[in-house]
This record gives C-alpha cells, structure tokens and sequence, in this order.
C-alpha cells in the first residue's frame, strides 16, 4: 500500500504520458527526464493528456510498484510546474491534494504569527 509522508521525494514528470505505459517505459522517463533513478527512491507521478488517470512508479526495496487511478468524472489538477521544466518536485501534501481531487488553488496556509515579546 503507497502510504504518504514528507521524508519522500515525490517528482512530478511536466508532460502527458500513455498510460499503456508500464514499468519500463516509465523508468525510461525518469532516467531520461529527471536525471535520476527509480532505483534510488521517491515517488514519480505521470498524468495523461486527459488529465484523468495518474500513474505513481517506486521502488519498495524489492522491486518496482505502479499505483493507477482513474478518475470516472472530473481531471486532475496540475501543480505549478515551469513549462520548460521536464520534472519538479512536489511535497506529500500537494499529492495527497492532487489525489482527493482538491483544487491546489483554493488551499491556503494558515498564517502563523510570532509570539509577542514579553518584557521582564
């Protein structure tokens, strides 16, 4: 089971990918694109053209798994990537946003505040 948390890496890949495409056309990618390996850890997310399926590649210490959704309405929202970018990375919150289908843009941070100084 994919289970969430701020110690991985998740690396988004900017572009529309098959999503007949299975374990080693994805590692391709992420060799390719992200300058990096599977084989090292995090988690490499792939959305389709449509927007409306979602593919998650990691490595879990004995071998390669693909997580796959798809979405019967609606699309996904994209985080802000640079369009010149092949690949970012994104937070387990962002994910997880992505994923429940929340719209990125209508989150906002709680403003936190500093403590006033007390004189002694």
């Amino acid at each position: 089971m994919l289970h969430l948390d701020s110690s991985t890496v998740y690396y988004w890949y900017n572009g529309a990918v098959s999503m007949r495409s299975s374990f080693d056309a994805l590692c391709g990618l992420v060799n390719q694109h992200c300058q990096t390996s599977v084989l090292k850890g995090g988690v490499y997310i792939f959305i389709n053209k449509k927007r409306n399926q979602i593919k998650l590649l990691t490595w879990e210490g004995d071998g390669l798994a693909i997580y796959y959704k798809r979405l019967e309405r609606g699309v996904y929202e994209l985080p802000a990537i640079a369009a010149n970018s092949n690949s970012a990375t994104i937070d387990a919150v962002q994910l997880q946003l992505i994923l429940q289908g929340i719209v990125l843009n209508s989150v906002r941070k709680k403003k936190r505040y500093a403590l006033p100084k007390i004189n002694s």
